[in-house]
């Protein structure tokens, strides 16, 4: 404030004498800092030691809470499966008594009570402790277990991990809807969306819901059943005497009723050979829990849609799974390694050679020979990332026409020492997803991506004209046998009727669901159809009523008639290849695959059945009469 000089006296003298009471140098300060710092550190250290104790502590005692739940858990489940054994052994015994003498139901009695003590003879000490070590034992067993997986998957789960086909995401409206081509000049799958998004290997999978689903998708997600063919089915809608069963074959036995139930076949209709039942969830949506059964009180798959959409389960006639022309079952006879998905198939009249397309080309195997293991020839076509989507053989075998996600269609001279290509077909659209030849030859139709169907004159190789009409991807395609009318069916929900004399629309069937496959019946006027909501619908072409069939728990790829047309085969995502009867429906058997089966075709006898799979193989079946 002032100079030490000028200051007062009494200032002078405490600022003077101030220092030497409280004695606050510098480094007496300082040293006190130190200290008091050492103290705190000190404090923190040992606060830090009793935490990390203290969080020991927790995680210790979580694990017991967790280790103590799974043993309540198992003792749980142990007392429910005493008293399970309980209930039986009371219904032993009262089946047992009326027919035994009083001292034999005496010992019958103590018998039961002993074996019931039994199961309770263990302390509790002891029964924690042997399910504690059951516990344990099932962790490593499940862990051994999935590193066996891990280092030995299935083909089918190889295939879906390398797999970049259909790389699209469906649409976020619930119909899928078809694409534009990309940016290279390919077409993406029927069902894209025209936002494409690869699927590449070690990406995360989009869930089932986000793939594309169009058509005769490689994609689909693979199901945990084994496989098993030639599975008999059984009488679901109550009426039909089934055909039995045969020997060496994993079969369904058809007079499976509810009294198996009682001997132990959980389920319906459940083979003691067999761990698939394909009726355990089978419900038809919107039908009341009265017609869900057949009348024979087992669940119903078929069903008959009046005019006015009333549905009623169909009562099969006795005659349904007998008669000639009507299979047994069928038999595995090849198995036909590709290496990539197989998204069409075919086999020659004269069941010699059998032909697959994955991508890029077209692989011909001789199945005359037995075990056939390799290709006899490869056809190149398309690009060689691209897709096959049909190949179709003309009638005298020695042309194959392929068609798929490119805008051009290729026709083979197989009679050639050397199979080649001898012409080649353009059109506007950028794929084409399905072929028909007419029954002379002479007339080629294509479903494009772009919703129109093209016709070609074979011996001209040139387009005659298109018939507009499907307002998105025209998907499948049959021809009658007289070759008069042409049948469509297209990702637009529905299927059309042409008059080819006249070059127009006949008829319109308009649904609620995608159309990925249909197929003409040779013998009648009936028309199958595949949906992409599981259904199998069976249209009477003059009239309204229409059978609807329930038996595939997805969408179904690809659908074929036998040349006799009292039967017809069906594939699906759901990996079952289905063999029906004409035209009601009844399940005559199921081949359960080890992946999606996308495509299907039938010898012209009748004799084979050939399949095409997103596990990268083809099977080739023997049809048993």
């Amino acid at each position: 404030m002032f100079p030490q000089s000028r200051a007062p006296a009494h200032l002078q003298t405490a600022i003077s004498t101030t220092p030497q009471s409280l004695k606050l140098t510098y480094p007496e300060t300082l040293d006190r800092i130190k200290e008091e710092f050492q103290f705190l550190q000190n404090q923190y250290h040992s606060l830090k030691l009793e935490c990390e104790k203290l969080a020991t502590e927790k995680t210790e005692i979580q694990r017991h809470y967790v280790m103590y739940y799974e043993m309540s858990y198992g003792l749980n489940i142990e007392m429910h499966k005493q008293t399970e054994i309980a209930k039986r052994l009371n219904v032993i015994c009262a089946q047992l008594i009326p027919f035994l003498s009083q001292e034999h139901q005496q010992q019958v009695v103590q018998a039961v009570e002993r074996a019931k003590q039994s199961s309770l003879a263990l302390p509790n000490g002891e029964r924690v402790r042997a399910i504690s070590e059951y516990l344990s034992s099932s962790k490593k067993r499940k862990a051994e277990e999935k590193d066996f997986v891990t280092d030995y998957g299935s083909d089918a789960d190889k295939s879906e991990d390398n797999l970049v086909v259909d790389e699209v995401e469906k649409a976020a409206t619930p119909g899928l809807k078809s694409s534009t081509p990309t940016s290279q000049g390919e077409a993406p799958a029927p069902g894209s969306s025209s936002s494409t998004q690869q699927f590449r290997p070690g990406a995360a999978k989009p869930s089932v819901d986000s793939l594309a689903l169009g058509l005769r998708n490689p994609l689909a997600m693979q199901s945990s059943y084994p496989a098993a063919f030639g599975m008999a089915h059984p009488s679901v809608n109550g009426d039909v005497a089934g055909a039995g069963a045969y020997a060496g074959l994993h079969l369904m036995s058809p007079q499976l009723n509810g009294a198996a139930a009682a001997v132990g076949a959980a389920g319906y209709g459940r083979s003691p050979l067999v761990g698939y039942d394909p009726h355990c969830h089978m419900r038809v949506p919107g039908l009341s829990a009265g017609l869900q059964a057949g009348t024979s009180g087992k669940p119903a798959y078929s069903f008959h849609v009046s005019a006015d959409g009333q549905m009623q389960p169909v009562p099969f006639p006795p005659d349904a799974l007998i008669g000639t022309g009507i299979p047994r079952h069928a038999r595995q006879l090849h198995t036909l390694t590709h290496g990539e998905v197989v998204c069409a198939v075919t086999i020659s009249s004269s069941t010699q050679h059998v032909y697959t397309g994955g991508k890029g080309c077209v692989k011909v195997w001789d199945v005359g020979q037995s075990g056939a293991k390799t290709p006899v020839a490869q056809l190149d076509c398309l690009n060689r990332d691209n897709y096959i989507r049909s190949c179709k053989l003309l009638p005298d075998g020695r042309s194959l026409i392929v068609g798929g996600e490119a805008s051009t269609l290729s026709i083979w001279d197989l009679a050639a020492p050397t199979p080649r290509i001898k012409a080649e077909l353009t059109s506007s659209a950028p794929a084409c997803y399905a072929l028909a030849i007419s029954p002379d030859a002479k007339v080629c139709f294509s479903c494009c991506s772009d919703g129109n169907i093209v016709v070609w004159d074979l011996q001209n190789q040139t387009l005659v004209r298109q018939f507009q009409g499907h307002t998105d991807g025209a998907s499948c395609i049959d021809i009658s046998n007289d070759g008069t009318k042409l049948w469509t069916g297209g990702l637009d929900n529905t299927v059309r009727c042409w008059d080819l004399r006249e070059g127009r629309q006949l008829q319109q069937h308009d649904f609620s669901s995608q159309i990925f496959s249909l197929g003409y019946c040779p013998s009648g006027e009936w028309l199958a159809v595949g949906m992409e909501s599981s259904n199998v619908e069976i249209l009477h072409v003059a009239n309204p009523d229409k059978y609807q069939l329930h038996l595939h728990e997805s969408c179904v790829l690809s659908l074929k008639f036998a040349s006799c047309g009292k039967w017809f085969v069906s594939t699906g995502k759901d990996n079952l290849l289905n063999a029906w009867r004409t035209p009601y429906g009844a399940s005559i058997f199921q081949s359960k695959e080890s992946s999606s089966v996308l495509s299907c075709d039938i010898s012209t006898d009748d004799q084979f059945i050939v399949t095409g799979s997103g596990d990268k193989k083809a099977t080739v079946y023997e049809v048993i009469y």
